[in-house]
């Protein structure tokens, strides 16, 4: 009786491993059918063919080209390398070092909250590459479509300077955070509505959208918040991309996508043509921002 179950087993096992194998095989085989389905052997030579009515080069359809964050063309830069020229904010606070644009809070000469703005460009559809570092602690963000004043009920917080209206911004702003606590460390490439009651309105890893009069909704995610926050640098260079097209902005972080806005409310903040800002939050802190370049389209 044991040996006519062995037999049996062997023989399915035989079977189960032909089953594989066959599948296998089967596999391959449609893989190699699919046009385009395999990998690039020769991109430069592919590139060079010029694709049939359906996208495909001799047969295979070609990936995009990586993003270059060095490649500036139709860019202008906003930022000269070594003064302020276009650019306000409080003095004692802002300075050009090394190439670089550097803000500086301490506990003797507490910042606040306060921004850098640039006055030589209002943008509404732009690209906006910089690099961007945070240390000693506090946080920093890039506002764009953005406007300056003291909106209602906004006041200094304690042991921080009066508010200046020239200082002061209120829009849309990439947000940017040494790791401080738990919390600042998810902040970090999110979309944040500074200055206004709307407040995060896209957390890392998020795709909203925005309806007039409604709640933001959630409609997609791009992945896990914590996971995205392997790619933020924590003292060091960030690249930092923001693309606003109508009512949809993005936010790449070291080539990673983080937070996306679909902005369909007519009315909204997020939605108007606005000034360019650096900003500085939270004691001790020292920011930095160098290779500031922007391509606007309107």
């Amino acid at each position: 009786m044991q040996n006519a179950q062995l037999r049996s087993w062997r023989l399915l096992g035989a079977a189960a491993v032909l089953c594989v194998a066959m599948v296998s095989e089967l596999t391959q085989m449609h893989a190699q059918a699919q046009p385009g389905s395999n990998p690039e052997p020769d991109r430069a030579s592919l590139i060079k063919i010029p694709p049939d009515i359906v996208g495909l080069r001799n047969g295979k359809f070609i990936e995009p080209d990586p993003m270059d964050f060095a490649n500036h063309t139709g860019f202008t830069s906003i930022f000269d390398g070594k003064t302020l020229q276009g650019w306000d904010g409080m003095p004692g606070v802002w300075s050009v070092q090394d190439g670089a644009i550097v803000g500086i809070s301490t506990r003797a000469h507490n910042a606040g909250n306060t921004f850098l703005v640039y006055h030589e460009e209002q943008a509404h559809d732009f690209d906006l590459k910089l690099e961007i570092k945070v240390e000693w602690g506090g946080g920093s963000g890039i506002q764009y479509r953005s406007s300056t004043g003291i909106p209602p009920g906004r006041v200094a917080g304690k042991g921080e300077p009066p508010l200046n209206p020239r200082w002061v911004m209120i829009g849309p702003q990439a947000d940017f955070w040494y790791p401080v606590s738990p919390q600042a460390r998810e902040y970090s490439g999110q979309l944040y509505s500074q200055n206004t009651a709307r407040g995060i309105l896209v957390w890392r890893g998020q795709v909203v959208q925005t309806l007039p009069g409604k709640i933001p909704q959630l409609i997609g995610i791009i992945g896990d918040r914590n996971s995205l926050g392997t790619y933020v640098k924590d003292g060091a260079w960030n690249q930092y991309t923001i693309i606003a097209r109508g009512g949809v902005i993005l936010h790449i972080l070291n080539g990673q996508l983080m937070a996306v806005l679909i902005d369909d409310d007519p009315a909204s903040s997020n939605n108007v043509s606005g000034l360019i800002g650096l900003q500085i939050e939270g004691t001790p802190c020292k920011v930095s921002f160098r290779n500031l370049w922007l391509r606007k389209i309107n």
